[in-house]
């Protein structure tokens, strides 16, 4: 079994015997022979070194819509990967065994990006999914792999948490990003995921204005993101920053890590989140972790007809020629 190198990392600067880290806002300072609080930064004598580098932990086929990712290339199957780590510490997160595990405390394997892009070309795929932990905190195996194998679309299931200038050098490569917006007030993502709702939404906009096709998943949580005021911050600012026919994924949360004692999401509070989304005018909402017939399909937003039917993860697409709905001839906001 071949072993990961030891890969010096990128954004970083020494100072004295510790060093600054400049991937993502949480900018830790790491003394020499730590880890960083993504456990994927240790700081060596010589160097910071990108530690979980092609250390993979999960890897699967899947429709792309698991991702989900509803308006991009429809029906299409990916190839999706994971490491290990994250740099937020969400109270609720469902991959915690991966993604809040300690470091060399979890079984993986070691790929080459070589390695990676012969697995995904043998299963004759040629779209990539970084997901399962945060893919960011992997960025150097990231890079590698996108420029080992440039012909290939990568897309990000991610919580945006990450600076500009690695964003920015994501974003040549990257054509497709699902970003967790996980609640809407500074106070949720202090006290549920150690992080900052602003610096999320810097990343989403720097992501958007480069032209990453952009899609967000917004987890329901009962008592803790589900009012209706946190509800409309969030279209609001979605319509105001970015545009109204960004798809939007209301979810179901379910007991998991540390927030067993909370219940289910109802199926009436996610049906109830789409509709005060489409009220205030977003065009493409949905709902996810349940099956239902009116939050599943896309709608084309001037005539109304059902361009793209789903049942669970098959997909008809019913009425588009190209981007447009074939009734009416409006484009809609998708990539296929």
């Amino acid at each position: 079994m071949s072993i990961s190198p030891r890969t010096e990392a990128r954004f970083y600067e020494r100072d004295g015997d510790t060093y600054k880290c400049g991937l993502c806002p949480r900018r830790c300072r790491v003394a020499v022979g730590q880890m960083g609080k993504c456990g994927a930064r240790r700081a060596d004598d010589d160097m910071f070194v990108a530690y979980s580098y092609g250390k993979v932990s999960s890897m699967c086929v899947d429709p792309i819509e698991k991702k989900p990712l509803y308006h991009f290339r429809p029906g299409d199957r990916v190839f999706s990967i994971g490491g290990i780590g994250c740099n937020m510490t969400c109270k609720h997160c469902q991959n915690y065994s991966i993604s809040q595990s300690a470091s060399g405390k979890k079984r993986t394997t070691y790929e080459t990006p070589e390695e990676l892009v012969e697995m995904f070309r043998k299963e004759k795929i040629n779209t990539v999914a970084f997901t399962y932990n945060e893919p960011t905190i992997w960025f150097e195996y990231m890079m590698d792999v996108m420029e080992c194998a440039p012909d290939a679309t990568y897309v990000l299931v991610t919580n945006g948490y990450i600076n500009e200038e690695p964003m920015r050098e994501l974003c040549n490569y990257v054509s497709a990003m699902n970003i967790d917006i996980k609640g809407f007030t500074e106070d949720f993502y202090a006290d549920v995921c150690g992080g900052r709702l602003e610096d999320v939404l810097n990343g989403v906009k720097t992501a958007f204005s480069l032209g990453v096709h952009i899609e967000l998943t917004y987890l329901l949580i009962p008592g803790h993101n589900d009012s209706e005021k946190e509800i409309r911050d969030l279209v609001s600012w979605i319509m105001n920053d970015l545009s109204h026919d960004i798809p939007l994924h209301f979810t179901r949360f379910h007991p998991d890590n540390s927030m067993n004692n909370v219940p289910w999401t109802s199926p009436e509070s996610l049906l109830k989140a789409l509709d005060l989304a489409m009220d205030m005018g977003m065009n493409n909402v949905y709902v996810g972790n349940i099956i239902s017939e009116e939050g599943s399909d896309t709608y084309c937003p001037e005539c109304g007809a059902v361009v793209i039917r789903r049942t669970g993860y098959l997909v008809e697409v019913a009425a588009l020629e190209g981007l447009r709905c074939k009734g009416c001839g409006c484009k809609l906001y998708m990539v296929r």
